[in-house]
């Protein structure tokens, strides 16, 4: 991602974003650990409590905005993007970009878990990028793209690498390895306030082409 930048969303992405939002056809789960979270989650009790998710796919606009298509009105209480993983103080945009700070481009979604489990979520954010690219997303090269989950208790981590074992298991990406790290979270930095729901504000603004459904 160029910063920055104004390449327009592509035709395919359109098509692709149909199954994610507007018109789509919701997404339902389709890992056994994620499975059966949605069925936990069906026969338990209303919770009070909001849960968070962090993760990182590439360049944050793009998940920020389909995870508000998929989940909008069914769970999500709130989507912000920021920065995270990195070890420089209050980084900024700019020096993200340089792939200097360490940090990554993630989204923080903080949902109801009585409407929406940990392990569909985080499914559903594994099969709509290129979990299986070392090195970033589409042209967008380097660790601030990476492909990563921040984990904020153990449980988390334990879903991760297990919904991770169930998509390998099922060859979801041709048989190809799933290169995302499972690490704990480290201290979130929230982006620059025109970063925030920035796909909405600009509908033709930059979008990852490898950002949509790959299952």
């Amino acid at each position: 991602m160029i910063y920055p930048s104004t390449t327009a969303v592509t035709q395919q992405q359109k098509q692709e974003d149909t199954k994610m939002g507007g018109q789509h056809q919701f997404l339902e789960p389709t890992t056994p650990t994620a499975i059966e979270a949605a069925k936990k989650r069906e026969t338990s009790p209303p919770s009070a409590k909001e849960e968070v998710i962090t993760i990182a796919t590439g360049c944050f606009w793009g998940p920020d905005w389909i995870v508000k298509k998929q989940y909008g009105g069914k769970g999500l209480i709130s989507s912000k993007v920021g920065y995270i993983g990195g070890h420089a103080a209050n980084p900024n945009y700019k020096q993200v970009c340089t792939g200097s700070t360490g940090h990554a481009e993630a989204v923080r979604v903080a949902f109801d878990p009585s409407k929406i489990s940990y392990a569909e979520i985080l499914e559903f954010f594994l099969r709509t990028h290129d979990a299986t690219d070392v090195g970033g997303q589409g042209g967008d090269r380097g660790t601030q793209y990476r492909s990563a989950i921040f984990t904020h208790n153990d449980e988390q981590a334990t879903t991760a690498k297990a919904v991770i074992a169930d998509i390998e298991k099922a060859g979801r990406f041709g048989g190809k390895k799933v290169a995302t790290e499972v690490v704990p979270a480290s201290e979130w930095h929230e982006a620059e306030g025109y970063h925030q729901d920035y796909l909405d504000i600009n509908p033709n603004g930059y979008h990852c082409p490898s950002h949509r459904p790959y299952w």
